[in-house]
């Protein structure tokens, strides 16, 4: 076995070094195919795909590349390049992940759970739902991977006091005679396990004693397949609750963010799409989601006293998120209306608490000391030290982020993005509707295989262009879109929390495919539901805004620049 270990990851080095290489060869093609900045632009736009789907090098890495080749080859300037990389948005995703890392200090995350399962009780359905409510709840403000390795280990010590450890059946039956004669010759009545209470549907006369025969092997046997399947409904629910959660909050997951800094890139004038609009278009869709899969799941598969600082971590997360929603809620003024338009926005208030957590104490000071002399002279714990956020927070997250933002702006000044619309006109009869649901079914598929951000960052500038050529919002294809890459459920390498579910060693592959598929396709059909119903009020979906003619106008322009040189190279293709 240590072999074969060693020969894979000769092999997986060999892939990874002949990608590297011959992928740049292997592109060259479409430098010559296409007008020259457009060509040079969707060269970088494909490495930069290839590497990320492949992981040649890590994804950050990967990130950095425009940096380094849009100055090169004359796509755009490194002061309109590096400035990508420390938007607005990645400073409001950097402030919700250093308070994850606050909360998680604390453990305040398992003392949510250990509230909702005390709320929910020990029946199997009934667990598994407070297992994802806890985690979609969670996935909201932490990353989907972070809640999903923190739930895990405490489904598995709830399912471990429930049912003890996975025995074999001999190991069941040895350990029943056992107790049997031991029980006999104490004299001493036997008592049902939990697993064999709630197993069971009738009441069963504790005195009477049975021999062990097949009938009673076969009904051990039933309770080995029935706590299995207990184990994979906890196990596989988890997971799939923290994507659903994650696309609630414009934090929950690094798709909404890039779809909002990207909005902001195409249409600078586009200020529908903040925190609180999107929470209220995407936090129904995710409750009926949830509640649809739990639903199919159970079907499928069968007051504390807070510390201190855990009371002040919860008060300034609840800070954290009323902020967020208040600031320009859209119905009724915001809090941010009292201040300078255009200066404050959602990343101002996610540092601003952020901040205080690393000089907060994390006891609660004592005015004894200021008098006391004796008292010990000892240095005060904040609620979050820097070393901690250093260790916690994925600062990855934030180059992969910002080398999106630059994939962007690159399309938009190469004139790709123009480009790429004008072989979109096959699509030009297709009704809305439909539009929405087969760019939700194509996303959702390409994300099985590849990661949602580098999907998501692929398929907006087309999208965005796509909704003009159909002449309808932009917000209409790239709300679904951005959904639909966080709806990643048959495969446990489509997603991070599949993998570390996948890997705990209950689940196999055709149990996600078979549970994931139908999840997929509700998760289709509840968006495009959302889609044309109460997000097109939210959104104003039904008109063709303002901004996006702005944006038209600004394509246009250079359009009819490079128009005959385009079109020329279109005939010669």
């Amino acid at each position: 076995m240590a072999a074969l270990g060693a020969l894979v990851k000769k092999v997986w080095s060999v892939r990874r070094v002949l990608v590297l290489l011959c992928a740049p060869l292997a592109l060259v093609p479409v430098l010559l195919s296409l007008p020259p900045k457009e060509g040079r632009c969707l060269y970088v736009i494909l490495l930069m795909a290839l590497y990320w789907c492949t992981e040649a090098l890590p994804l950050a890495v990967t990130a950095l590349l425009p940096i380094v080749l849009f100055p090169f080859l004359g796509i755009l300037p490194s002061s309109k390049v590096c400035p990508q990389y420390f938007l607005d948005t990645n400073f409001l995703f950097l402030s919700g992940l250093i308070m994850a890392s606050a909360i998680e200090e604390w453990n305040l995350h398992r003392r949510i759970a250990l509230r909702v399962l005390m709320l929910v009780g020990v029946q199997p359905a009934r667990l598994i739902l407070g297992m994802m409510l806890t985690t979609s709840f969670l996935s909201m403000w932490l990353s989907n991977t972070a809640s999903t390795a923190m739930m895990l280990p405490i489904a598995n010590a709830i399912l471990k006091s429930l049912f003890g450890e996975k025995n074999t059946s001999k190991d069941m039956n040895r350990e029943n005679e056992e107790n049997q004669a031991s029980l006999q010759q104490n004299k001493l009545y036997t008592v049902p396990t939990e697993m064999q209470f709630l197993a069971s549907t009738e009441d069963k006369d504790l005195t009477e004693e049975k021999e062990v025969t097949s009938d009673a092997l076969s009904d051990l046997k039933k309770e080995e397949e029935y706590k299995a399947n207990i184990w994979k409904g906890f196990l596989i629910s988890i997971p799939y609750a923290a994507s659903i959660g994650g696309t609630a909050t414009l934090t929950g997951t690094a798709p909404n963010l890039i779809l909002l800094g990207q909005l902001k890139s195409y249409f600078p004038e586009c200020d529908v799409v903040n925190f609180g609009s999107w929470f209220m278009f995407a936090f129904p869709l995710m409750l009926i989601f949830l509640l649809m899969g739990w639903l199919w799941i159970s079907i499928l598969y069968g007051g504390i006293n807070l510390r201190f600082a855990e009371q002040a971590i919860f008060f300034f997360f609840c800070i954290f998120a009323i902020m967020l929603f208040s600031r320009d809620p859209k119905f009724i003024p915001g809090w941010a209306s009292l201040f300078a338009p255009g200066f404050i926005s959602d990343a101002v208030t996610g540092i601003t608490i952020v901040i205080i957590l690393f000089f907060f104490p994390s006891e609660k000071p004592s005015f004894r000391w200021w008098f006391d002399l004796k008292a010990p002279n000892t240095e005060m714990q904040p609620l979050l030290t820097w070393r901690k956020a250093q260790e916690t927070v994925p600062w990855n997250i934030i180059l992969l982020l910002g080398g999106g933002f630059a994939m962007a702006k690159g399309c938009e000044e190469s004139g790709l993005s123009v480009w790429i619309g004008g072989r979109l006109h096959p699509l030009e009869g297709v009704p809305p509707p439909v539009a929405v649901i087969l760019v939700t079914i194509v996303i959702a598929l390409f994300t099985e295989f590849a990661s949602n951000t580098a999907t998501i960052i692929i398929f907006l500038p087309v999208l965005a262009e796509l909704a003009i050529r159909l002449k309808v919002n932009p917000l209409y294809l790239m709300i679904p879109g951005t959904i639909g890459c966080s709806y990643a459920f048959m495969l446990p390498v489509s997603t991070p929390p599949n993998s570390i579910a996948f890997s705990s060693g209950h689940l196999m592959v055709k149990d996600m495919a078979k549970t994931g598929l139908l999840m997929n396709v509700m998760g289709v059909l509840l968006l495009s539901l959302a889609m044309n119903t109460w997000a097109k009020s939210i959104f104003q979906l039904g008109t063709f805004p303002a901004w996006a003619n702005i944006h038209v106008e600004n394509a246009t322009t250079p359009l009819t620049a490079v128009e005959n040189v385009t079109l020329s190279a279109l005939n010669k293709i």
